[in-house]
């Protein structure tokens, strides 16, 4: 087993923004080093203030020092076929794969991390940063913070480790493929497949049937979470999974739609839930007797038509607060206090009177149809313009007389001037509840989305 054990110093920052600065490597047999590779690299960004205290490394030392670039193949060649070994190996083998991935090149190796070996080797240290433990361990650390005498204290370290390691735990179980969670090769492969992108995925089984429907802002990020997450469902997923396919969407609204849609026609094994879609509160609307529109938050009852629905009560109360400023309604006329005199508001002269009878109902009732207007999709033909998969293109979602018809996408504007070209790449959808719920939350969300109304004889 052939090792690189490596320290690297970087320029702080932003995580996944930071540069490297300095790096030391040295190959090591299981006994002794056998070749080693140290330079200052130019990051070519500034380096914290901070750091330059902590590391004495100032940019103006790197000025002449070679960019990444220039010492990448250095950097493959001597870890070729080796265990990447660091103090908090998360850290360093993150920051070498970021700066590889920017040149293009996917730089993989097994990781190893003298944090969690020391703690499970050296049980009970006060601390285990690498200052303090080599000092407590009596291993002896010159140039603390720069890479070449963190990299050979590592070296120490590590080899005290082998030694201590009775059980050969380094050499066999401990070896992982990434430094998070232990996953297997095929698990790993299948994250591998799919892109860091929006859309809707597919778990298989072996005889191609669907098991899992998920969405995902990040289609990889999520199948990495499905897969290393622990919990039983997880490794019946894990187990039991065989290919992963994909949609991409570009819009979440679509991704969000097309899932709602395919997992209940298709009530794979593992959505038990039929992915539920969570709102509990849903407003209505009545006249009383004085001829006022009423405004109602409620439990929703699906036997009954509503304006819109909420996520909760909170929710609905913090919304209905807003639109009552928005369309100076009354306090007392959508639900938001109860009595017998006027409201709140009419006494600090920010309501015209409705709750006392003083402002007509007409007048009153031409605000409270606005906020109805704004917010249900009642009788609507409208269309729900968002980002479509690639540059240049759209997302579509079509509602036709206040019933949510269909998603597509299209690249040229007379694409949906045209209502039968509009039909024809439109996906059908059922109109459902749960559909109606996600259209009506992601636009209250979403106010930069552009939303057409379709004229009737379109």
């Amino acid at each position: 087993m052939m090792y690189a054990i490596l320290d690297i110093e970087t320029t702080g920052g932003k995580y996944n923004e930071e540069g490297i600065t300095e790096i030391a490597i040295y190959k090591f047999d299981g006994h002794e080093v056998i070749d080693q590779f140290i330079t200052l690299v130019n990051p070519e960004k500034p380096i914290q203030p901070f750091v330059v205290n902590l590391t004495g490394i100032n940019n103006a030392m790197l000025h002449n020092a070679p960019k990444f670039f220039e010492v990448a193949k250095r950097i493959v060649e001597i870890t070729t076929d080796c265990v990447i070994v660091a103090h908090n190996a998360n850290f360093d083998y993150r920051i070498l794969r970021t700066e590889f991935s920017r040149l293009g090149f996917d730089y993989k190796r097994q990781s190893l991390c003298t944090v969690e070996l020391s703690q499970k080797l050296i049980p009970d240290q006060k601390s285990y940063s690498l200052g303090k433990l080599v000092r407590n361990l009596g291993i002896p650390l010159s140039d603390r913070h720069r890479a070449s005498g963190d990299a050979q204290a590592t070296v120490k370290l590590f080899k005290l480790l082998l030694s201590k390691d009775l059980e050969k735990s380094i050499i066999s179980a401990t070896v992982r493929k990434d430094t998070k969670k232990k996953v297997d090769d095929k698990l790993l492969k299948l994250i591998e497949s799919v892109p860091s992108e929006t859309g809707v995925y597919y778990m298989h089984r072996e005889d191609g049937k669907v098991i899992y429907i998920g969405k995902s802002k990040n289609i990889k990020k999520r199948l990495t979470q499905h897969f290393t997450n622990d919990n039983k469902k997880s490794k019946k997923i894990q187990d039991e999974v065989i290919t992963v396919t994909y949609e991409i969407t570009g819009s979440e609204l679509v991704a969000l739609l097309k899932e709602n849609e395919e997992v209940k026609l298709n009530r794979p094994k593992y959505n038990r839930a039929l992915r539920k879609i969570k709102f509990d509160h849903a407003l209505y609307q009545f006249t009383d007797d004085h001829g006022y529109i009423n405004l109602k938050i409620d439990k929703a009852d699906g036997r009954k038509p509503n304006i819109t629905t909420f996520t909760n009560v909170q929710q609905a109360k913090s919304l209905m607060h807003q639109w009552t400023e928005k369309y100076q309604l009354c306090l007392q006329l959508v639900g938001l206090e109860k009595g017998d005199s006027n409201c709140f508001k009419y006494t600090i002269k920010e309501c015209e009177g409705a709750c006392v009878l003083e402002e007509p109902s007409a007048t009153y009732n031409i605000r409270a149809q606005e906020l109805i207007q704004a917010n249900s999709l009642e009788n609507k033909n409208i269309l729900v313009i968002d980002r479509g998969r690639t540059v240049g293109e759209k997302s579509i979602v079509l509602i036709e007389n206040g019933k949510f018809a269909g998603i597509g996408f299209y690249n040229l504007n007379h694409q949906v001037n045209n209502i039968e070209i509009l039909r024809s790449i439109i996906t059908p959808m059922s109109h459902n509840r749960d559909a109606k719920h996600i259209i009506q939350s992601y636009t209250r969300k979403n106010k930069r989305l552009k939303i057409v109304t379709l004229s009737p004889n379109e």
